[in-house]
């Protein structure tokens, strides 16, 4: 009987929190670029790189053929000792006669070594020139005026924007695990964009992020949380929230999204995702740990309740009917919203096989996290 209450409760909760967000995300605002809008912020784009020879140059291209005036762009790539030919590429790379600069760092050139994507971070960031500091990675593909729509919600913000997330989503997906991913994506933007609209939580994703270099500078960077490979963005958020509490903003709109790839198969999602679980250091307010603890104990208590069932008990079928239909509610009327603002609605096509996938990821995942503290990471066995 307690199993069941619990298993109730549970659903209303989920189906509270997504309302939640989708709440929040409808109230954030949309962005739109005047006509006129000259920019006149100088712009650094920091492109930290491990064994990305063969995604660089199309990320290169796309930033320097994208509308930003080249004499306010600068592009730093960070090469994080390669074992590939990520640092020639970048080199034998021509940028037009109207392209910005493209500056490539190898940190096997510097003097004490250091390595890994925060180190990658923090050395393009000391060695730009740019008041703006944009960051993102060396398998995105950026849209055409990305750089346009970041400067103009800076400039629209006047002091009070310190740093700004914006969105990021898969492209070209070729299975049902990846467009599994493309979903999940696609929530976590909503989620990213509700949780900093409503002060909930700060979040943001480093393949789309921009903040001051004197702000950065001020905070201590990275700082305190270099011990962990992954977490440069969100643990810059928390740092930065905690000296502006009203300087992190949400750039929403679906022009300004930058496109990655998603992973090829489950072993390198898994790996992602444990890497990706570090992170979660960064929530300390107890009311975001709820939330995720809620959602977790959701997703195992339908496992429990599918294991049970056959068991022939009708109360145990009842209540795992009620679970799937509130979760499977609550997920797709929160994803088509996703969907749609992103010109995606092709992926609810695959929302019935993808909810399985997620109901079945969120516990199995989750549980992994707490007991694999060891991951490979581009040819790096991280601990």
């Amino acid at each position: 009987m307690t199993l069941l209450i619990v298993s109730f409760f549970l659903a209303t909760v989920y189906a509270a929190i997504l309302f939640f967000y989708l709440k929040g995300w409808r109230a954030c605002p949309e962005w739109r670029i005047p006509e006129g809008f000259e920019p006149d912020i100088q712009v650094s784009v920091i492109i930290p790189a491990r064994n990305e020879a063969v995604n660089i140059g199309a990320c290169l291209q796309a930033i320097a053929a994208g509308s930003y005036p080249p004499g306010l762009l600068e592009i730093i790539v960070v090469d994080d000792f390669s074992d590939d030919d990520t640092a020639e590429t970048v080199l034998q790379w021509r940028e037009g006669k109207n392209s910005p600069v493209v500056r490539l760092i190898r940190l096997s050139d510097l003097s004490p070594a250091g390595a890994g994507k925060k180190k990658a971070l923090e050395t393009g960031i000391a060695a730009a020139t740019g008041t703006l500091i944009v960051t993102t990675d060396a398998d995105c593909v950026a849209p055409e005026d990305w750089l346009r729509w970041v400067v103009l919600r800076f400039a629209s913000g006047g002091k009070q924007v310190m740093l700004l997330a914006a969105p990021v989503a898969f492209r070209h997906e070729q299975n049902l695990f990846q467009r599994f991913q493309s979903l999940d994506f696609l929530g976590l933007m909503g989620i990213t964009g509700a949780g900093i609209q409503t002060g909930f939580q700060q979040m943001g994703n480093g393949a789309n992020l921009a903040f001051y270099k004197a702000v950065f500078e001020e905070v201590g960077g990275y700082a305190g949380n270099g011990d962990l490979a992954s977490g440069d963005d969100m643990f810059l958020i928390r740092k930065i929230n905690r000296r502006y509490p009203a300087g992190i903003f949400f750039l929403k709109n679906a022009a300004a999204t930058v496109l990655t790839q998603a992973k090829p198969d489950v072993r390198s999602f898994f790996q992602q995702r444990l890497r990706w679980g570090t992170k979660n250091a960064a929530f300390p307010e107890w009311p975001v740990r709820l939330v995720l603890l809620a959602v977790f104990l959701f997703c195992w208590s339908i496992l429990i309740n599918g294991a049970l069932a056959p068991a022939g008990k009708p109360v145990i079928f009842i209540t795992l009917l009620f679970q799937l239909v509130v979760k499977a509610a609550a997920d797709y009327f929160f994803l088509r919203e996703m969907c749609r603002f992103f010109n995606r609605e092709d992926l609810l096509r695959w929302f019935v096989p993808c909810f399985f996938l997620h109901t079945l990821y969120i516990p199995l995942v989750g549980t992994a996290s707490l007991f694999f503290k060891k991951y490979d990471w581009k040819g790096r066995r991280v601990r």
